[in-house]
C-alpha cells in the first residue's frame, strides 16, 4: 500500500506539518496554530488528501508543546513516529534549499521517516511516566531557580560584610538560618560565640559550633560598618527566607 509520510515542527503556538508522497514529493506544507480546532482539520486535510493511502507521522518531540497534537493523532488511531531532534538537525545539513526553517525541518522530518526504519513508535503515554516526567521537569526548574536565588543573598551579604561571605557556604541550611538571625558584623560580635552556638543549636542547625566560630571569626575582621548596613542586613534575612523556602520545596518532590 503507497503512503503518505507527514512530517510536524512542533513549535509553542505554532507547528509546521509537510506531508511527502512515497517518491518524496511535498503535497502539503502548512503553519498550523496549537489549538483543538485547527489541529483537527489539518488532520482531516491530510487523511483527505491521502485518500486509500496509509498516512505516517513523525515528529521531533514526545512531549510539551506538541502534547495536544500527539493526543489528537493517537485519540484517531494515526500511526506516529518520534525522530530526535538531534537526528533532524544532523540529517538538515544534507538537505538544500534556504526557504523558512520551520517548513525545512517539517520536510527533513517527513524525508528522514519516509527513508528510515529504525524510528520508534509514540504510544498512548503512560500517566505515571507523565507524572514523573513533569514533577522531574519541576525539580530541575527548581533547582536551576536555587542557584540564581542563592547568588542573590551572597552578592547582597559581600556588599556588608565580604568576611562573612566567604566563610559561608549558602548552599546548607545552617548558614541560611544564621542569616536569618545575625548578619552584620557587630550584631555577630556582641552574640558572641557561646550564645550563637546556643541560637543555632535551638534551631537544630548542625555543627552549630563550628558555624558559630567561623561567623565570629568574620566579625572579628571587620569593624567598621558599610553605608546602608541596617536596610542590607534586612535584605539578607528575607533572601535566606526565600532560599530556604526553595530548598523545602526541593525536598519534597
Amino acid at each position: 500500500m503507497s503512503r503518505i509520510w507527514v512530517g510536524i515542527d512542533s513549535g509553542k503556538g505554532h507547528h509546521h506539518g509537510l506531508a511527502l508522497d512515497a517518491g518524496g514529493k511535498t503535497l502539503l506544507s502548512r503553519r498550523v496554530a496549537n489549538d483543538e480546532p485547527e489541529l483537527l482539520k489539518q488532520m482531516g486535510d491530510v487523511l483527505a488528501l491521502a485518500d486509500c493511502r496509509k498516512v505516517t507521522w513523525a515528529i521531533d518531540m514526545t512531549g510539551g508543546e506538541p502534547a495536544l497534537l500527539l493526543a489528537l493523532l493517537i485519540n484517531h488511531g494515526q500511526e506516529v513516529l518520534y525522530i530526535p531532534g538531534r537526528l533532524v538537525n544532523r540529517a538538515s545539513d544534507g538537505y538544500r534549499g534556504e526557504g523558512k526553517i520551520d517548513a525545512r525541518d517539517a520536510y527533513v522530518i517527513a524525508d528522514q521517516a519516509r527513508m528510515r526504519r529504525d524510528l520508534r513508535p509514540v504510544c498512548p503515554g503512560d500517566e505515571s511516566a507523565i507524572e514523573l516526567k513533569l514533577l522531574t521537569g519541576r525539580r530541575t526548574d527548581l533547582v536551576e531557580d536555587r542557584t540564581r536565588v542563592v547568588n542573590r543573598p551572597r552578592g547582597t551579604l559581600l556588599s556588608m560584610f565580604p568576611a562573612l561571605e566567604r566563610a559561608l557556604d549558602m548552599t546548607n541550611t545552617g548558614p541560611l538560618k544564621l542569616l536569618t538571625g545575625c548578619q552584620a558584623p557587630a550584631w555577630i560580635s556582641r552574640a558572641g560565640t557561646a550564645r550563637l552556638m546556643k541560637w543555632l543549636a535551638n534551631r537544630k542547625v548542625r555543627n552549630a559550633r563550628s558555624l558559630a566560630e567561623a561567623a565570629v571569626e568574620a566579625a572579628e575582621r571587620q569593624h567598621t560598618a558599610v553605608p546602608g548596613e541596617k536596610t542590607i542586613a534586612k535584605l539578607v534575612h528575607t533572601l535566606a527566607e526565600e532560599v530556604m523556602a526553595l530548598n523545602e520545596q526541593i525536598s519534597e518532590m
